[in-house]
């Protein structure tokens, strides 16, 4: 049904027989990524983001992919940047920091640049950079005990990963301005009213409905899906106009494609469609 493979950088310790992050293809077109580090609360160590810049290019010139999803080892999603970076801020060049800081950055928020559908399946508390990779991706489904927080102002520091961009994006700029300044935590029942999420489900059944809601997209022509996740990035369309001349071009594109001719044809014959991306 699937294919396992242990994503471990050249950089690791060739000792340690744990990777990273652990990467797994499934036969339906989804790709997980699970955050494999449990006992740090999967936090983003120098060899975690090698891993993931290497799975993440990985993935992006694999047109087998249809969806992917992110989620973590153990009882957190993922506590954020690994802490001992913080130990060589005091008194250091912030030419060197920002120098450091934003290949991480971008490293991490390149699930944004992948033109399939993204899912965090937050089976556990998300912080700071954690909750920031989160909300990097298109759709959000977490454990009923799941938390957010972004706690960055509590520590002293500026929030990161480009935070002060996506949770407006994703909550609106009165949410952003709650959490960023007051630093405090929300349950997954309050992310849901807050719009932090998508929906809630029992921890033992969070991978498993996930995995069927990533079935449902990975299974939609795969033009048309990545033609929508396109017309819907950083917010969607900066007019209305803007949309109206989007999809005056992208429609009939994707209407001169095999996947629109089988797709009406199944709906006729009521049956499942099988699309090929042509």
């Amino acid at each position: 049904m699937c294919e396992r493979v242990r994503a471990i950088p050249q950089t690791a310790q060739m000792t340690d027989l744990q990777s990273p992050l652990d990467v797994e293809r499934r036969d339906d077109g989804i790709a997980v990524l699970t955050l494999n580090l449990p006992q740090r609360r999967n936090a983003m160590t120098v060899e975690m983001t090698d891993a993931w810049r290497s799975a993440i290019a990985t993935l992006a010139a694999d047109r087998d992919v249809h969806a992917v999803v992110v989620t973590g080892a153990g009882s957190a999603f993922c506590a954020g940047g690994d802490l001992s970076w913080l130990d060589i801020g005091a008194g250091a060049n912030v030419d060197e920091l920002r120098a450091r800081m934003l290949p991480f950055y971008r490293t991490w928020l390149a699930i944004r640049d992948l033109d399939v559908p993204t899912i965090a399946a937050v089976n556990g508390p998300a912080v700071g950079a954690g909750a920031a990779l989160a909300f990097a991706c298109d759709l959000r489904y977490a454990a009923t005990e799941a938390t957010f927080s972004v706690p960055f102002t509590g520590l002293g520091i500026h929030a990161g990963m480009a935070t002060t961009w996506l949770l407006p994006e994703v909550a609106g700029l009165a949410v952003a301005r709650d959490l960023l300044l007051t630093g405090r935590a929300v349950s997954g029942e309050e992310a849901v009213r807050l719009g932090l999420v998508n929906r809630l489900f029992q921890a033992p059944d969070l991978r498993h409905e996930v995995l069927e809601i990533a079935g449902r997209i990975a299974a939609q022509a795969p033009v048309a899906t990545r033609l929508t996740k396109i017309a819907l990035a950083s917010g969607g369309h900066a007019s209305f106009e803007d949309a109206l001349r989007w999809e005056a071009l992208a429609q009939p594109v994707t209407m001169a494609t095999q996947d629109m001719v089988e797709g009406v044809a199944a709906a006729r014959e009521r049956r499942k469609p099988q699309f090929t991306g042509r």
